[in-house]
């Protein structure tokens, strides 16, 4: 069986609500910038822009997005905690990678932006009940409401889903 590279930890799974499950993927969060960090621990800048499979974004443009698209989901979350099914705004990933505060910034800007953005998102979850997690926005380019457990659950994955991206790129080339 050949792994696809877009995928290395499979696609996200959406599960019902557990406590169980809801501890682990804030877990998820909290860790997120420590994993990020060790997984591009002593790599050079050549490797840092280095594209993780081809066609795909370079590991520069991985730590950036991962920045971008967490910002805009901890809003997202504080938007549906504070208002009734909100309209989120979609943005194109693919032309915000190549944006001067993403080609023209060190990776570390990045990393140390998710260390304080985690911290705040974690202290978030962890405040919020069984029934916040049922609040929803409505994601126009879908067409449906998301609840904030399956935002949860996407998120805690997406972060994981970035760091394999950068892991199975360095055990790929033995770095």
């Amino acid at each position: 069986m050949t792994l696809d590279p877009r995928y290395p930890i499979g696609k996200v799974q959406l599960v019902d609500y557990s406590e169980k499950e809801r501890d682990a993927k804030i877990a998820d969060i909290l860790f997120l910038p420590r994993m990020l960090e060790y997984a591009v621990l002593n790599l050079d800048e050549s490797q840092i822009q280095t594209p993780y499979r081809d066609g795909g974004w370079t590991v520069h443009q991985l730590i950036h997005h991962l920045a971008d698209s967490h910002m805009n989901s901890f809003i997202r979350f504080k938007l549906a905690l504070t208002e009734e099914n909100p309209v989120i705004k979609p943005y194109l990933e693919d032309k915000w990678s190549k944006l001067a505060d993403v080609s023209n910034v060190p990776i570390n800007i990045s990393i140390t932006l998710l260390h304080a953005l985690h911290h705040r998102w974690h202290r978030l979850l962890e405040s919020m009940t069984e029934d916040d997690f049922k609040r929803t926005v409505f994601h126009p380019e879908k067409e449906k409401d998301i609840t904030l457990w399956d935002m949860l659950l996407i998120y805690a994955w997406h972060g994981k889903h970035h760091v394999a991206h950068i892991t199975t790129l360095r055990e790929q080339n033995s770095w």
